[in-house]
């Protein structure tokens, strides 16, 4: 079966209502399990969340975007913060947000240490010691951690 007929499907089990756009993969996305495009009404979904999470789990985002969806339709208040969203996603069981998935990469993180009064430091990105100093005492900052890029 393809993505358009599933969210038909949902739409018409768990809204009563039809869903007459298209839906369909996006490989780009990362961070999030679907977008709503307003402007022609289709919407896009992250695969990965479906290969690592389930069809429970991406049900409840299919049912996410549709609450956007239908509410557009209806004039009504289908961004994050409008209550009627909150309202709708709530009645329906959605998402509001993904869990991580486990092919979205963490940054290390780096751990710099004081010389001088051993304060610690964590850090995303990488500072240049010979420029940066220590907050407290102005002492030389260390890296203690070499994480695996």
């Amino acid at each position: 079966m393809n993505l358009t007929d599933y969210v038909k499907r949902v739409s018409l089990k768990d809204f009563g209502k039809p869903f007459k756009h298209q839906a369909q993969w996006n490989t780009r996305l990362r961070s999030t399990g679907g977008r709503f495009f307003p402007k022609d009404g289709h919407l896009d979904f992250n695969p990965k969340v479906y290969q690592e999470l389930g069809l429970e789990v991406f049900r409840k985002i299919v049912r996410h975007e549709l609450c956007h969806y239908h509410l557009y339709y209806e004039g009504k208040g289908y961004k994050h913060k409008d209550l009627t969203f909150k309202e709708l996603l709530k009645e329906v069981d959605g998402l509001r947000f993904v869990p991580p998935l486990s092919s979205t990469r963490q940054k290390p993180v780096l751990v710099y240490k004081c010389h001088s009064c051993g304060q610690a430091y964590q850090r995303k990105r990488r500072i240049d010691t010979k420029r940066y100093r220590c907050g407290l005492c102005h002492g030389k900052l260390i890296l203690q951690n070499q994480p695996k890029d």
